[in-house]
């Protein structure tokens, strides 16, 4: 059994420390900014502004001639990601246009060694996977984690663990460990994502049991989740660890009362690079990956969203990913 794996297969899901703390809001004074601090306590200023100065790297001829010849003639590598805003995942600056984050900063450094043009299209979360399907897309971007479902249609280079969080309205005495925690909660979620897939495994372990099943709600955008959070109309969000935790520090209502890894309790969910399968994109994509590890880029482009708690040591080629039926 590889390093990697041991470590996966061996990790503690329930009760995981957050990945994020953010520590004062966006400074509008500042030229749009708010400060991050990770485990450790370390704090790094978060610049929201469209003037990202993002981290580049250069490009790697034995990378990129591996990259398809049609991808490799256009010269651009077409990346989708959602358009819902994800802080720190994937948002909008402060001009509201301009796409920033952890994702388009990864994105960038792929490009840069792979020696293309980026072009981010921003879509519906749905839509992310109709544009892989028909090619319209060559890549996607987009807190994606590897499922064994997913893996049937598509290629994944993991770049970034996957840990969940359950969100709650600060102070509501909730504490999340197990299925047994959302019996009978009203609990929001978006469809399609793996959160979705987990929470509904939890809702029917709950019946098989003898207890009240998960009441999910699903809402079209974040600001009427998290009014009905607010208003007591839903108990908890299960979403992205980091964005739960920016939002709980950055809005002081809410708070992160429970974690979990994406792939459930035995295994470390990952975040992958998602291709077309068998399209000759996800080797180049993992080299690419793997370049930026090894030259430092991709640490300090972590450590500038907060999130160098979430770093893989290596970029994996389809690794095991959440199960089909997760329990």
């Amino acid at each position: 059994m590889s390093t990697n794996l041991a470590r996966r297969t061996t990790a503690v899901a329930l009760g995981a420390a957050a990945a994020l703390v953010l520590a004062a809001c966006a400074n509008p004074s500042d030229g749009g900014t708010t400060e991050v601090a990770d485990r450790t306590g370390a704090r790094t200023k978060i610049n929201l502004s469209p003037d990202q100065d993002r981290i580049t790297t250069d490009k790697v001829d034995s990378i990129a001639t591996q990259v398809p010849e049609k991808i490799r003639k256009r010269g651009t590598l077409e990346l989708v990601s959602s358009s819902g805003s994800a802080a720190p995942l994937t948002f909008f600056a402060t001009d509201n246009k301009t796409v920033i984050g952890v994702e388009p900063d990864i994105a960038h450094l792929v490009a840069d060694v792979l020696g293309l043009e980026l072009h981010i299209n921003t879509v519906s979360w749905e839509n992310i996977f109709v544009g892989l399907d028909s090619a319209k897309y060559d890549v996607g971007i987009s807190n994606i984690t590897v499922t064994e479902e997913r893996k049937e249609k598509y290629d994944f280079a993991t770049y970034r663990e996957d840990n969940l969080g359950f969100e709650a309205k600060k102070g509501s005495g909730l504490e999340v460990t197990g299925p047994e925690d959302v019996a009978g909660r009203t609990v929001a979620v978006g469809s399609g994502t793996n959160q979705e897939k987990l929470l509904v495994e939890w809702s029917k372990e709950n019946e098989k049991a003898g207890r009240k099943p998960v009441d999910i709600k699903y809402y079209q955008n974040d600001s009427d989740t998290y009014l009905a959070l607010q208003s007591g109309r839903l108990d908890l969000y299960l979403g992205p660890n980091p964005t739960a935790s920016y939002h709980a520090a950055t809005t002081g209502k809410t708070e992160v009362v429970g974690t979990y890894s994406g792939a459930g309790a035995t295994l470390q969910g990952l975040i992958a690079a998602t291709t077309k399968k068998d399209g000759g994109l996800v080797k180049p994509l993992a080299d690419a990956l793997n370049e930026v590890v090894e030259n430092g880029t991709y640490a300090e482009v972590l450590a500038r969203w907060g999130l160098s708690a979430e770093a893989v040591a290596k970029s994996e080629i389809n690794p095991s990913g959440l199960p089909k039926t997760n329990k």
